[in-house]
């Protein structure tokens, strides 16, 4: 029963960021300066890196229709082996990304190849 609740308080802790705030992020960019389309792009992507890149500890972005973005945290693995030595090692926590598809890309990626 502990668990359940220490793992539900877990999951409330995560900072979720949606398509708006890429929109703050990307118009304090420009400011209301015109720009090209490869600009745009660019900022676009620099601005949800920059968004991913301030995850302490754990991040969701958001993009409904599209999907989400998710920084998380490993656990530490004290017994982890080399394989090419047979030496056992600590591999130290660190952050990872996960990303998940929205509704429409993932009907989209289950419909079989046709040749």
């Amino acid at each position: 029963m502990e668990r359940d609740m220490e793992s539900t308080e877990k999951k409330l802790r995560v900072r979720t960021l949606t398509k708006k705030d890429i929109e703050i992020k990307l118009a304090k960019k420009f400011e209301g300066r015109k720009i090209s389309e490869k600009t745009a792009v660019d900022a676009l992507f620099d601005s949800i890196r920059e968004l991913l890149m301030t995850a302490s500890p754990d991040l969701r972005i958001e993009i409904r229709d599209f999907g989400v973005f998710e920084v998380k945290t490993t656990k530490p693995k004290p017994k982890a082996r080399n394989l090419k030595t047979g030496e056992f090692v600590f591999v130290p926590a660190r952050k990872k990304m996960h990303f998940k598809p929205g509704k429409l890309l993932k009907e989209f990626l289950k419909k079989p190849l046709t040749d």
